[in-house]
């Protein structure tokens, strides 16, 4: 099978399983409503063209402009529960969303990352994005006085995690080359140094404790139509930039000196590639927390299945990743007592990928 029919095939079949998961998503929480009635609840919100309208508009106080407005109407009217229906559209489905576009953006940077730094043990965070955001959301938290331009929480988390990102970039570059190798140290020895900024942000946090802890861990109780539309923006367009780049990608598994010698503008895309997956990584973590083992075992995950080329294997991670944190929030919220998504991806994540340690060989890129 071509790649293309491949990438096609394991997208739709992963859509799939996205969008069923989604459905029975929306049915579970402390109101019970059965799939039957989501799936009437999302049509009846369809709406289709249904004509022009022109209507005046007053121009300099006397002139009346027609300005023609596309009007809208639901394609089904189901009879379905209003309180239902608000359940569903107010609170449920802009979290499953949410959900699901952090997941497919910290699948789709993990897939980057570990085959960035040929390592399947790479993830999101290995420059320090993560932390970074965490310093930029605990100041915003602790003292948002400090904070410029009223960016708020989510714009010092974004922020936050940019800037880290562009001083690890520029700690390691080095004459115009980034070795993989100095990256790696660099981010590593900038998330040492935030960890310490943000135990110390923590110990004078006074009763904002409570807040900074539950932010760290990764939640996504406080989602919103506009969160969701923010991320949708940003997303889709940064991962289509990194499915460009597929091919380059797996060119680079061979080395740098190979990928170079293929034609390749080794540095150029190496500074791409890590510019578009930290903002990937910092749009989701800004909105979400920090959320781990999302980007570093569904990409191990499904590369096993489907193979190390990118072609193939960053949609596939990506919406594996969409599933896999839509899933998990379900489990988080479904019980008496909400607790932050990022506890059981950790509790999920770590023993499963632990199993597939001692089962059978970690995939070598």
């Amino acid at each position: 099978m071509r790649v293309r029919q491949r990438a096609v095939t394991w997208s739709l079949g992963l859509t799939t399983v996205l969008a069923v998961a989604g459905t029975l998503s929306a049915g579970i929480g402390p109101v019970s409503i059965p799939p039957a009635t989501v799936v009437k609840i999302l049509l009846n919100a369809v709406s289709l063209p249904a004509g022009i309208e022109v209507a005046p508009l007053s121009v300099a106080g006397t002139l009346q402009v027609p300005v023609p407005t596309l009007q809208w109407q639901s394609a089904v009217a189901y009879p379905v529960d209003s309180t239902a229906e608000t359940i569903i559209m107010r609170v449920r489905l802009p979290r499953i969303m949410l959900a699901a576009t952090v997941g497919f953006a910290l699948a789709a940077a993990g897939t980057v990352m570990q085959g960035f730094f040929r390592n399947p043990m790479a993830d999101p965070s290995i420059i320090g994005v993560s932390s970074g955001a965490a310093v930029g959301a605990v100041a915003a938290i602790v003292a948002p006085a400090a904070i410029p331009f009223g960016l708020g929480l989510r714009g010092a988390a974004f922020l936050g995690a940019v800037i880290t990102a562009f001083v690890v970039y520029l700690i390691a570059t080095d004459g115009g080359r980034t070795p993989v190798a100095t990256l790696l140290l660099a981010g590593v020895a900038i998330q040492a140094f935030l960890g310490a900024v943000i135990a110390a942000l923590q110990l004078y946090s006074g009763e904002g404790l409570r807040a900074v802890v539950h932010w760290l861990m990764g939640h996504l109780g406080n989602a919103g139509w506009d969160d969701v539309t923010i991320t949708l923006l940003i997303v889709p367009v940064l991962f289509g930039m990194l499915l460009a780049y597929a091919r380059d990608l797996n060119v680079l598994l061979l080395g740098e000196e190979a990928a170079a010698g293929l034609g390749v503008e080794v540095e150029r895309t190496k500074r791409l590639l890590l510019a578009v997956s930290a903002v990937l990584t910092a749009a989701a973590v800004a909105v979400s927390g920090v959320i781990g083992f999302v980007g570093l075992i569904v990409p191990h995950m499904l590369r096993l299945v489907v193979g190390p080329d990118h072609r193939v294997l960053l949609p596939a991670a990506a919406l594996g990743g969409a599933s896999f944190l839509v899933i998990t929030d379900t489990i988080a919220r479904a019980g008496a007592t909400e607790i932050p998504v990022g506890i059981v991806t950790a509790a999920l994540g770590a023993p499963f990928f632990l199993y597939l340690l001692r089962s059978r060989e970690v995939h070598t890129l």
